[in-house]
């Protein structure tokens, strides 16, 4: 019997599945059994074990199969293999827990906005709180899903959150923790299947990063490029991507009052231009302010009716009268809100767009060293498209007393399985064949490093990006950085001219060159390592700092 053929009998045979259930229904599952509880605005709050508030890279998986095994880089850290017979036997016991479930939700959904791409999706789930969130975060299945490539060949994701593995059984088998204890906890990939599996994480955002990571698996082969970036249009129907890791600004930057929304974390870039892959957004709530994210906080604290409200909290600290506290961290840093796109004010309803004519890397450096702005050849995009810089600050994490270098390839390491050159090649041949302009823009320090200088002013960031995606730096003189292999404006449309280059703003000159130089060579030192032994274009090589 065949991996689907399983589930099906499974599904045939269950008295109690609902196929494709409303938001109502759910939302009344979802309190009727205490998984979630609803906070006095009439969003859906819902919590999770400690070990299951955030993603759980150790646990993440890909099946090791003769079809897909050349074309995953299986020397990334996040790409963990697992044995064929390993993956049937947790399917094989993830049926079996399915048979006993009082009530079973089948949501058929799709990845995608532009219907050529559009992955089709059963999830298959026991749980109406992740049904949910599979109605907020994946889009309604299109009319016209005969034209998709993928039409006939639908991901089957199936979601067992709150069920654990049998950690005896699989000893040996899966991870042992630090304690000695076997995980009881599993999100596999099974790329030649078309199948996903999501054993005992209850936190909701593995499944839709498990859908991210099957596009962008998928996709590349078809010559269309996955992005973990945030994308928007102007009134004159120029799009622009930004894309960046964590605390660089992807979000706030993205959401601009004069230009509409296509989606804040997951595009594809193919032949007709660029596609939104989600149906909603999934926010960090921690320390969320009004003032600074108000689409995020009315989304998330409007007054509705919970049919209609659509915010699904997620290890949030409520109180007994229904109220939420943002600040609260005791459960987790990462808690979440998922809310449908349509939740904001300023999206564009049907989120795909042209060719971008704008493409923004956004890196928070901490060193203080880098540009504000500074414009990238193809070469020079693709090797920091490689790299995925950014700064983790002291204090973050115990025993960091100085600002340490984070590499994250692509801007989303974790959920980039193929072979590098698959992804950075396709973004040099998309730069050329659509003449996109692409800008690095640093939204870290400036007069100093962190702990001596100040973080980059958001108006001045909000000029400098606005100015890339308007057309405004295309013309202006540069010079090159000899060191970082870059283009510095010598003048930006509403930036004072003196900090374009940070060098400027340090009071110690000699400072900032050993600065500099140690990231730079901290950029050597990375590339070497990570793709020293990669088949890489000579030109990309040279573009790397350092060398």
């Amino acid at each position: 019997m065949t991996f689907q053929e399983s589930l099906n009998h499974v599904l045939k045979i269950h008295g109690q599945v609902v196929s494709n259930p409303s938001r109502p229904s759910l939302v009344d599952r979802a309190v009727a059994r205490r998984e979630s509880m609803l906070s006095k605005d009439g969003a859906l709050v819902t919590w999770t074990k400690p070990e299951s508030t955030g993603r759980s890279p150790a646990d993440t998986l890909i099946v090791r199969r003769p079809g897909s095994e050349g074309n995953i880089d299986w020397d990334a850290a996040a790409n963990k293999p697992l044995a064929p017979e390993t993956f049937q036997m947790l399917w094989d016991d993830a049926m079996a827990v399915l048979a006993t479930k009082e009530e079973l939700f089948v949501c058929e959904r799709s990845v995608g906005a532009d219907s050529r791409y559009a992955l089709p999706l059963k999830m298959v789930t026991p749980s109406a709180t992740h049904a949910l969130f599979a109605l907020n975060m994946f889009r309604e299945v299109p009319q016209d899903i005969q034209k998709s490539l993928f039409y006939g060949k639908a991901f089957t994701l199936v979601s067992l959150p709150y069920d654990l593995v049998d950690s005896k059984k699989y000893a040996g088998r899966l991870r042992k923790m630090a304690n000695g204890d076997n995980s009881q906890m599993v999100i596999i990939h099974d790329f030649d299947n078309m199948l996903g599996l999501v054993y005992g994480s209850a936190y909701c955002g593995s499944n839709k990063k498990l859908m991210f990571t099957a596009m962008n698996y998928l996709l590349p082969e078809q010559g269309i490029l996955p992005l973990h970036c945030s994308a928007n249009e102007g009134e004159d129907g120029n799009s622009a991507l930004l894309l960046g890791l964590s605390g660089t600004g992807k979000t706030t930057l993205s959401a601009d009052p004069t230009r509409a929304l296509l989606g804040d974390d997951e595009h594809g870039w193919g032949e007709h231009g660029i596609a939104n892959f989600e149906n909603g957004c999934y926010a960090k709530l921690i320390n969320l302010r009004q003032d600074k994210e108000p689409e995020i906080w009315n989304a998330t604290f409007r007054q509705a009716h919970p049919h209609e409200h659509g915010a699904l909290i997620e290890n949030c600290m409520m109180f007994p009268n229904g109220t939420i506290d943002v600040d609260d961290e005791r459960l987790t840093e990462n808690s979440r809100v998922s809310f449908p796109l349509d939740s904001l004010s300023n999206i564009k309803k049907d989120p795909v767009s042209g060719h971008p004519n704008t493409v923004i890397f956004l890196t928070a450096d901490a060193n203080g060293v880098l540009p504000p702005v500074a414009k990238l050849d193809k070469n020079q995009a693709m090797l920091w498209f490689l790299m995925g810089y950014t700064s983790k600050l002291a204090g973050t994490e115990t025993g960091i007393t100085e600002p340490q270098s984070t590499f994250s390839r692509f801007f989303g390491a974790p959920f980039m399985p193929r072979n590098p050159d698959d992804y950075a090649s396709l973004l040099g041949e998309k730069i050329n064949a659509h003449e996109t302009q692409v800008y690095l823009v640093n939204t870290g320090w400036s007069g100093g490093a962190y702990g001596v200088g100040a973080r980059m002013d958001i108006s001045l960031t909000r000029a400098i990006v606005d100015a890339a995606v308007s057309g405004k730096l295309n013309d202006v003189e540069y010079a090159e950085d000899p060191l970082f292999h870059i283009s510095v404006p010598k003048s930006c449309p509403g930036v004072a001219a003196a900090v374009l280059h940070n060098r400027n703003t340090w009071s110690d000159k000699s400072a900032y060159d050993d600065r500099a130089k140690g990231l730079a060579a901290e950029f050597s030192k990375f590339f070497d390592k990570a793709y020293g032994k990669k088949n890489l274009d000579a030109g990309i090589v040279a573009a790397c700092p350092g060398k």
